[in-house]
C-alpha cells in the first residue's frame, strides 16, 4: 500500500497539489527517493522557472525533480526532510491524512532563486531562500537530523 496519495491544496502555488499520507508515518521512516534528471544551474535557468522542478543536490548540480517527490509542498515547520542519498524521511511522526512538506531552503545555496512562502505556519519566514538564510537555531536541528544536503553540510557543520 502506498503511503501518500496526491491532493489538491489551499495554496497559491502553481501546481495546487500536494502529497498525503494513506497511513501513519513515523519519524524516521522512509517515506520516498526523489528522482530526477540531473542538470546545471545553466540549464535549469535556461528551461525557465515554469518549466523545472529543481531541486539542488550538489554545489554546480540540480535535479529536475519528478513526480511524485516534486509535489512535495515546502513548509517552514516542515514534517519531512531529504538526506544526503535524497530519500524524503519523516522528522516526526506524520498522521494519516497529513499534508508531507519539506524546508526547501535546506537543498538550496546558490543565491540565484527565492519564493515567497504561503506555508501559514506561525513560524513563516515569509520567503524561501537560501540555507544560509535560515535562523541559527533552526540551521542547527536540520543539521542534526541529517536533513542538509552534504555540499552545504560542509559550510555548515556545526560541532555537536
Amino acid at each position: 500500500m502506498a503511503k501518500f496519495f496526491v491532493k489538491e491544496t489551499n495554496y497559491l502555488s502553481q501546481r495546487n497539489k500536494g502529497l498525503f499520507t494513506s497511513q501513519t508515518i513515523y519519524q524516521g521512516e522512509e517515506i520516498l527517493k526523489c528522482t530526477g534528471k540531473e542538470f546545471s544551474l545553466e540549464e535549469a535557468i535556461a528551461k525557465g522557472e515554469l518549466e523545472s522542478n529543481v531541486l539542488q543536490v550538489a554545489e554546480k548540480g540540480y535535479i529536475d525533480f519528478e513526480e511524485p517527490g516534486v509535489l512535495v509542498n515546502h513548509s517552514c515547520n516542515p514534517n519531512a526532510g531529504i538526506t544526503k542519498s535524497l530519500m524524503l524521511i519523516a522528522i516526526r511522526d506524520i498522521s494519516t491524512g497529513e499534508e508531507i512538506t519539506f524546508d526547501y531552503s535546506t537543498t538550496m545555496d546558490e543565491d540565484y532563486w527565492t519564493m515567497k512562502c504561503s506555508c501559514g505556519e506561525k513560524t513563516c519566514r515569509k520567503r524561501v531562500k537560501d540555507f544560509k538564510y535560515v535562523p541559527k537555531e533552526l540551521q542547527e536541528k536540520y543539521l542534526q537530523l541529517g536533513i542538509v544536503q552534504a555540499f552545504i553540510e560542509k559550510k555548515y557543520k556545526i560541532p555537536f
